[in-house]
């Protein structure tokens, strides 16, 4: 039994405003190109899901080796999260078959947003943070839809595919919609952790390396 939950944190503020514009320019774009189309849109969500922590690790990483301080477990958790919305991009890819000109967009999209994340998160960390836990918010919004049009028919409950089955450990018979159950809940607990960085620096709960 999950015991998911959609959530929102409230923007009051002024950081918190700016992320959430950021979090809906993306949300924008990402309409643009793929509306309704769940599992192609799933593969550019994840495109971007898969680089902010990867870029938090690295910076933190590198903060802690200036600072000669430890982390205490920060990187290894933002390096952890990385790799997991990589193996949701993989899931997707098995799941979408993208062309090309779609996997030249996904490459586009990573290149871009490397860039724009980077100067954001050395900006301000905790703006950089909030933008992920939105962001993280929206990917729970997609998954939810995603799942209900499943349950409705609109979308075919199809097989899961191996690379799933063996990441999650799933039964053997496994369908899609123990995948998305999945990966919405990865989801979820990314939302709340990134919220929590953020907030750790409004209340100088931060690790020796960060203060």
């Amino acid at each position: 039994m999950s015991d998911f939950e959609l959530k929102h944190k409230a923007t009051n503020k002024i950081s918190e405003k700016i992320a959430y514009k950021i979090t809906q320019c993306l949300k924008f774009l990402l309409n643009i190109f793929y509306g309704s189309k769940y599992a192609k849109r799933a593969v550019i969500l994840e495109t971007i899901a898969a680089v902010p922590e990867m870029v938090a690790g690295m910076f933190n990483h590198l903060k802690a080796l200036r600072r000669m301080k430890d982390d205490q477990g920060w990187i290894q958790e933002l390096l952890s999260e990385a790799e997991n919305e990589r193996m949701h991009l993989m899931i997707f890819l098995d799941i979408a078959k993208p062309r090309w000109i779609e996997r030249l967009l996904v490459l586009l999209g990573q290149a871009v947003f490397i860039v724009v994340y980077s100067f954001i998160y050395l900006l301000s960390s905790k703006i950089a943070h909030r933008v992920v836990g939105y962001f993280e918010e929206e990917a729970c919004k997609s998954y939810t839809e995603y799942l209900a049009k499943i349950d409705e028919g609109v979308v075919e409950n199809e097989a899961a595919p191996q690379i799933a089955i063996d990441y999650y450990q799933l039964p053997s018979d496994a369908m899609l919609r123990d995948v998305i159950l999945k990966i919405r809940n990865d989801e979820a607990k990314h939302r709340d952790r990134n919220h929590s960085f953020a907030d750790a620096y409004e209340t100088h709960d931060l690790p020796a390396h960060q203060r």
